[in-house]
């Protein structure tokens, strides 16, 4: 697991989100699964996923999962300038803690309404 930061016992790791105001599981599958998939972010920008979390500069709602947010974050010298997209599932009606499905990079921004912007 590269991801340690608040890392538990059983291999999931939980990165702090000031925007949810929890911090936000990643599991060892989901990490594999991004890896896997998206091999451009996964191993070697790693804490461009961190950030992205922990200080996005959009949030958007995901047209595809309901209760899914699409935290974003440009990054000018990432692979020609590219955003970093994670997308968290977080279900404030219900208890369960908020946690990624999966991360990539994307040269724009096409899906979801804009819930919230850096100013």
């Amino acid at each position: 697991m590269l991801f340690n930061l608040g890392a538990g016992d059983d291999g999931r790791a939980f990165l702090p989100c000031p925007y949810l105001g929890a911090d936000v599981e990643l599991s060892d599958e989901r990490e594999r699964h991004i890896r896997n998939h998206h091999p451009d972010l996964l191993p070697d920008h790693h804490e461009r996923i961190i950030e992205t979390v922990g200080d996005p500069d959009q949030i958007r709602r995901s047209v595809r999962v309901g209760n899914a947010k699409l935290f974003s974050k440009w990054y000018a010298d990432l692979r020609g300038s590219k955003h970093v997209v994670v997308v968290v599932v977080s279900d404030p009606g219900r208890k369960t803690q908020p946690w990624i499905i999966t991360s990539y990079l994307a040269r724009k921004l096409k899906e979801g309404e804009i819930e919230w912007r850096k100013s």
